[in-house]
């Protein structure tokens, strides 16, 4: 989907409202499935505005309650300025978080990047999950990823290299296989990679991208995060990450489940 930025007459008026003055600018980091735009103008604050498809697997009125809830709680993420939809495309409007996110703050050490996502993690996880209205435990989770296999949503030619090769169905059938017996549930972001945590000031600054935020097993965003951690900086900061965040000791098995639930999102 491609949206024109000089057609932004055709943008929702309290969407539109917002934008006079501003410069656009398409931000390519991550993989979701909006477009994101990032907008500046001198003296005024910056603006994120992320456009969607509209239809059953559009995230972004997911990605509002969300980050609403997380204000609520007084946790630093982006204010909602604007959630609109045209029927055909969905308007997400909300407010840039000062600093980076943890892959490009260039100006700290991976070490303390690590340390940083550990941080916030712990923070999160420590919320009272009984009081957190979103669901994303296995049964909802696994539902929604078979829904988007069914709905060719699911693209096997990006699946990490060791499943390279394999189908979306053999791999679904491999989810419901191995299925852990319980869940050790908290407040979990959902897609705990490095991306979507900033830092300002050498602190941690922020969550972003937070539409999978919900009650799951803690190892939804452990197994992410060492992913990610892997990705960007080595295999050598796991084990830094980890013990930063409390883990001594790891469920391997647990680790390869969610990354293989993350295969289907």
């Amino acid at each position: 989907m491609v949206i024109s930025l000089q057609e932004d007459g055709r943008l929702p008026v309290s969407v539109r409202s917002h934008l006079g003055g501003y410069e656009w600018r398409r931000d390519a980091l991550g993989r979701s499935s909006a477009c994101v735009f990032r907008l500046e103008a001198q003296g005024r604050p910056g603006l994120y505005l992320k456009v969607e498809e509209a239809g059953p697997f559009c995230e972004l009125a997911d990605e509002a309650d969300r980050l609403v809830w997380l204000a609520g709680k007084g946790l630093d993420c982006p204010e909602v300025i604007a959630l609109e939809s045209d029927g055909e495309r969905s308007f997400l409007l909300m407010t840039a978080l000062p600093g980076a996110d943890l892959v490009t703050a260039a100006t700290l050490l991976p070490e303390e990047r690590v340390e940083i996502l550990a941080a916030a993690l712990s923070t999160l996880h420590s919320l009272d999950s009984s009081l957190c209205p979103f669901d994303h435990r296995l049964d909802k989770r696994l539902a929604a990823a078979e829904a988007r296999m069914r709905a060719g949503l699911v693209d096997e030619t990006d699946f990490d290299e060791k499943r390279l090769g394999k189908s979306a169905f053999f791999l679904f059938g491999e989810l419901q296989r191995l299925r852990p017996e319980s869940e050790n549930l908290v407040v979990a972001h959902g897609d705990a990679c490095l991306p979507n945590f900033m830092a300002a000031g050498g602190r941690f600054g922020g969550y972003v991208d937070c539409c999978r935020l919900g009650v799951a097993d803690r190892y939804q965003d452990i197994a992410l995060a060492c992913h990610s951690v892997v990705y960007n900086f080595g295999e050598e900061f796991v084990r830094p990450f980890l013990n930063a965040y409390g883990l001594s000791i790891i469920d391997p098995e647990r680790i390869e489940y969610y990354q293989l639930l993350d295969e289907f999102f």
